[in-house]
């Protein structure tokens, strides 16, 4: 029999989940997100639990996303269930961001695209030392969803566009200075803070207790010039504002843009100026438009291909160019559905 992909296990005051696939570095399935989600809902209506703590098996990970060669499978068969994991697992995001108690993540090693999304969104993120964030969608031929929509142009200094056009990777200590996190802590305490919280204790007195501030930040140098150029209109302007930059780190930004999908880059600055006035679920209905329009094309599957399947890192993206994506090409992936996403009676399972 195999193991349990997700495990559940109500300890004092605290429900705590554990991402179970360490092999697959704790990629999350359909499976998990509708376990999950029905938990949560338990939990909500249960007043013996206080806390929920999320955290995972394994020691390279959090999570490195959703099970991106099931989903390229389930779309080359146009098989529904691609489209149906996405809606559940937006459904699950926002959940999380309106869950009606403290929800705590402990997160340590890769955090990447759907494991972002069952740990940023709850009141409380710790962030290990070994963590690596990133939200490397556009070099896949996606886009950074699962609310990347909302948080990512709330970062301070564009440092959320710059993330999501280049899937730059932060560690702890840039991560909680940005906001991604809300503390950090050695992962060597995650067991101490989970026994706190079981014992009763609020979130914010557990986590002063094992919090520390680490050292080593390179955003607060970086950030002038990421507001700088990264304030274009349009991708193109940003390319250009950073090969006028002339310096190292800026003209390798540019040629890190350079080797993404082209749509994916026009669709990801798109994202970042509308996300920046909508809502938490305005967001997810606009991510769930792209990606309804995302499965029915090239660049993902071709992204998949290249980077995940033959692993040759030469995709061919179509249009090959910025030049060749035209406004009205991305404005159809923002054009509303005959099925919208259905955020309604999501406390309810």
């Amino acid at each position: 029999m195999s193991e349990a992909e997700i495990l559940f296990e109500t300890r004092g005051k605290a429900g705590i989940v554990t991402l179970n696939r360490p092999k697959a570095l704790n990629a999350v399935t359909r499976t998990m997100v509708g376990e999950l989600h029905a938990k949560l809902v338990e939990w909500a209506n249960d007043p013996a639990i206080a806390t929920v703590v999320i955290k995972a098996a394994g020691e390279k990970a959090f999570s490195a996303g959703g099970d991106i060669r099931q989903l390229h499978d389930w779309g080359k068969a146009k098989n529904p269930a691609m489209r149906d994991f996405y809606r559940e697992e937006y459904r699950l995001n926002t959940f999380i961001k309106t869950y009606p108690k403290p929800y705590v993540a402990l997160v340590d090693g890769i955090v990447m695209g759907g494991g972002v999304g069952v740990s940023v969104h709850g009141s409380h993120c710790v962030g290990g030392a070994r963590l690596m964030f990133a939200m490397p969608e556009t070099g896949i031929g996606l886009f950074p969803d699962v609310g990347g929509t909302y948080f990512l142009p709330r970062l301070p200094h564009r440092i959320g566009t710059w993330l999501a056009l280049t899937g730059a990777r932060l560690g702890q200590a840039d991560a909680l200075w940005c906001g991604l996190t809300t503390h950090a802590a050695p992962a060597e305490r995650f067991g101490e803070i989970e026994a706190a919280l079981a014992e009763g204790s609020a979130p914010d007195t557990a986590l002063a207790t094992f919090a520390d501030q680490p050292q080593g930040a390179t955003l607060p140098d970086l950030a002038p010039t990421i507001e700088r150029c990264f304030a274009g209109e349009t991708v193109e302007a940003i390319v250009a504002a950073l090969e006028a930059d002339g310096g190292e780190w800026a003209t390798k930004q540019a040629s890190i843009i350079r080797t993404k999908s082209p749509t994916s880059l026009k669709i990801a600055l798109r994202q970042m100026q509308e996300g920046a006035r909508a809502d938490f679920e305005t967001c997810m209905k606009i991510e769930f438009r792209i990606v309804s329009c995302v499965i029915e094309g090239h660049e993902f599957f071709e992204g998949v291909r290249a980077v995940i399947i033959d692993k040759d890192n030469r995709p061919d993206w179509r249009p090959a160019t910025l030049a060749e994506v035209s406004d009205a090409d991305v404005d159809a992936y923002f054009a509303p559905l005959p099925d919208e996403l259905d955020l309604s009676a999501i406390d309810r399972m």
